[in-house]
């Protein structure tokens, strides 16, 4: 071993081995320091003044500094002006808190570092991340012998193999066309995806990666619960059939960005078998509601779908990124496969070597199947089912909250645990500065550090918005989050008033 570089790195030395207890040592220290112990979800530090000490730092000195001294810079510059995801004031998005276990994971996988493309890279960890993904297909009910499945990096990356495989399933079974050798066929201009008004954003950027185009993504509207409308949907394939173009996916959602709204599963995939168009359903935020024995019927008809997103970093709480493809036809993934002699030779799959590069779109890939295999294993389903029913109740009493409260205005009954509303002002004011006053409410919590809550519109008015996702956060945070809201929403009606006088005189 070339010892000159030995203790840079974890390895069988002892001196390596010791350098490492006290580093990790020291990190933990400065993260309960300068992170978990901070008393703000944000330090409601400008934009320009998070930067400044970095700008005045060199970004690769000529010669590297102390641990120690690299540390305590980090807490102080990076971690105590970052979201804290852990306080119960910090409810923006689907951004959750992560599980002790999963931090634990977290260490151990950065420091395996094991690739997940070949199994001569990863190989304990691709036997694990097998298992994992066949009690996946179960929990979501697919058939654990035809059915398969692979970690990703989230949603947009689940979306876009959803559609991937959907776009080349229909070239192969409708014209034996391999687009993967050939391109788009001559049709590809006429090629069609359903989805609701709701729907991520990742379905039409998806559309314009896949070389379709996002015209090529119909919406339909929704009811008034945000759930895409069959009756619509089934009069919006006959109008496209009729026009001569081709619908091949439909999309459904469960759990949308802003309401959670969950589609009629069973009924679109009722659709989807009529009209013969691959159904893939966006679970990324409602999946998890499949572990929950109360609130698992809301999924109703997943089962259904050709493909699944499932996303571990939200109500698995597990860190960024984590999440899952799920396939109910593994035969489907021969749209993706290739082989290279370097990695996963033809020979490897004649012996059954497990080389999972043949059903993912990234070669090198994270071991992230540790997170959450160490997460399930160290609280079980009922605790994890606890959890995640805690805060869907919590959303709805949060929502009777707002609903008591005369300076603000519930704009729909939370399905999950996602809560949106607006500040009412209390004398009249015209949209646009209403706007302005919701806007401004949200900016005045985080710059004060009171707390980090999301924005969003609905029907092109500015609202706000709870994402309950942390199960440590309770009624009472909520309740005196909505109350700051209400007294920074008088305070900047006031000033509202005096900037329309003073505009008045102005006029005058």
């Amino acid at each position: 071993m070339n010892r000159e570089f030995a203790a840079d790195f974890l390895n069988i030395t002892v001196e390596s081995q010791s350098l490492f207890r006290k580093h990790m040592q020291a990190t933990v220290e400065v993260l309960i320091r300068d992170f978990a112990a901070l008393e703000k979800p944000y330090s409601g530090a400008a934009p320009q003044d998070v930067a400044a000490p970095f700008r005045d730092r060199q970004v690769c000195p000529e010669q590297g500094v102390n641990m120690k001294e690299l540390l305590d810079f980090i807490g102080t510059t990076v971690a105590k002006h970052a979201a804290v995801v852990n306080h119960p004031a910090c409810v923006a998005h689907l951004h959750c808190p992560p599980l002790q276990a999963s931090l634990m994971a977290e260490t151990l996988l950065a420091t395996l570092n094991q690739s997940m493309d070949s199994w001569d890279q990863s190989m304990s960890a691709t036997m694990l991340e097998e298992e994992i993904i066949s009690w996946l297909c179960e929990l979501f009910g697919y058939h654990k012998c035809t059915s398969d499945g692979v970690f990703t990096s989230g949603g947009t990356q689940s979306n876009f193999m959803g559609l991937l495989l959907a776009r080349d399933h229909y070239a192969y079974t409708k014209w034996n066309w391999n687009v993967q050798q050939w391109g788009l066929p001559p049709q590809g201009d006429r090629l069609r995806i359903l989805c609701s008004e709701a729907a991520h954003f990742t379905v039409k950027q998806s559309a314009a990666l896949l070389g379709l185009g996002q015209h090529a993504v119909i919406t339909v509207p929704v009811d008034s619960l945000g759930r895409m409308q069959c009756h619509v949907l089934e009069h919006a394939i006959d109008r496209l059939l009729q026009d001569g173009l081709l619908p091949f996916a439909l999309v459904g959602t469960a759990g949308t960005t802003d309401f959670g709204s969950i589609d009629p599963l069973p009924e679109l995939a009722e659709l989807a078998r009529k009209h013969e168009l691959w159904f893939h359903i966006d679970g990324a935020y409602g999946g998890a509601l499949a572990l929950s024995a109360k609130h698992a019927n809301l999924l109703e008809g997943i089962d259904l779908a050709d493909s699944i997103t499932v996303d571990f970093h939200k109500l698995f709480y597990q860190p960024i990124s984590c999440g899952a493809f799920l396939l109910r036809d593994s035969v489907n993934y021969r749209y993706l496969r290739l082989n290279a002699d370097y990695l996963n030779p033809q020979e490897d799959d004649e012996a059954g070597v497990p080389n999972l590069v043949g059903k993912s779109i990234q070669t090198t890939r994270r071991f992230d199947a540790l997170k959450l295999y160490m997460s399930l294993q160290h609280l079980g389903r009922v605790k994890f089912a606890a959890m995640i029913d805690y805060t869907l109740e919590l959303a709805r009493h949060t929502a009777d909250q707002i609903r008591g409260m005369k300076a603000l205005e519930l704009l729909a009954e939370p399905t999950l645990n996602a809560v949106v509303f607006r500040y009412v002002p209390s004398k009249e004011m015209d949209a646009t500065r209403t706007d302005a006053l919701n806007h401004r409410i949200r900016d005045g919590l985080l710059e004060n550090g009171i707390a980090v809550i999301a924005r969003t519109k609905v029907k092109e008015r500015a609202c706000m918005k709870f994402t309950l996702l942390n199960p440590l956060t309770t009624t009472q945070d909520t309740g005196d989050i909505l109350a700051h809201i209400v007294r920074i929403g008088m305070e900047l009606e006031q000033q509202f008033g005096i900037e329309q006088y003073a505009l008045r005189g102005v006029q005058s």
